[in-house]
């Protein structure tokens, strides 16, 4: 199922007033992390998928990057990225995840933040970018933590007093579509094992370089402690893989 919530004109205006999404890379929680497991953009070829607003081909364009393309199924989300974006070197393309079809080592760099756990096949996507990176380049990705997507409510548990408990965790070996709500929406999710992840990385031929599951930095949760929670459960999973030489 190829989703496409950002072209529903309600969902889109609601997702633009997230912190993230007016504060670009510096306001997303885990950028501080995610940032330290890319390798160096210099003289690269860089793809981009799930780009959503291009904050990251912009980022990767001031690093010096050589060219990037930057692929998102949504026209809305592309058309802000393209009004924020004032470089030759971007070009974004309206295209599904699951339709991502590009020549032999034509980049040197795959990223993607946040997308791929909206895609139901895992294992194929992971064979188009093996086939579309050079020898020895690079695959950096975030989704949200099979921790957090394993319970259909993504939601913690509370007390009479709505106090929160504890985050739940359910179903967690069964891999399948998760019928959530996000933003008062319903929304499309796969929810896999990290060993699924992982190991159809490996079974794809690629080497696993490092593993997070970030928290947000200490001057985010000072300016709201409600952020405090993020350290009880894993809300990210962020993997840096590199094609074999």
């Amino acid at each position: 199922m190829k989703q496409n919530k950002n072209d529903d004109i309600n969902f889109f205006n609601k997702y633009s007033k997230m912190e993230r999404s007016i504060g670009g890379l510096e306001s997303a929680g885990e950028w501080h992390i995610l940032k330290t497991m890319l390798p160096s953009f210099e003289g690269k070829r860089v793809l981009d998928i799930g780009c959503g607003f291009g904050w990251h081909c912009r980022y990767a364009s001031e690093q010096k990057a050589s060219s990037i393309v930057g692929i998102d199924i949504s026209e809305k989300m592309l058309d802000t990225a393209k009004e924020k974006t004032n470089d030759s070197k971007i070009k974004y393309e309206c295209k599904a995840v699951e339709d991502i079809e590009f020549k032999n080592e034509e980049f040197d760099i795959v990223i993607s933040s946040l997308a791929l756990h909206y895609v139901k096949n895992f294992d194929e996507i992971c064979k188009k970018i093996y086939n579309s990176i050079s020898r020895g380049g690079d695959f950096v990705f975030s989704v949200e933590h099979p921790i957090f997507t394993a319970n259909a409510q993504q939601d913690w548990y509370y007390n009479e007093d709505g106090e929160i408990l504890h985050w739940p965790v359910d179903n967690y070996q069964d891999e399948s579509i998760r019928i959530t709500r996000f933003l008062d929406e319903e929304v499309i999710k796969y929810h896999r094992t990290c060993s699924t992840y992982i190991n159809t990385l490996i079974e794809n031929g690629f080497n696993i370089v490092k593993i997070s599951e970030p928290v947000p930095p200490k001057e985010m949760v000072d300016e709201n402690p409600y952020l405090e929670n993020e350290f009880r459960r894993p809300m990210f999973l962020m993997i840096a893989a590199k094609k074999a030489i």
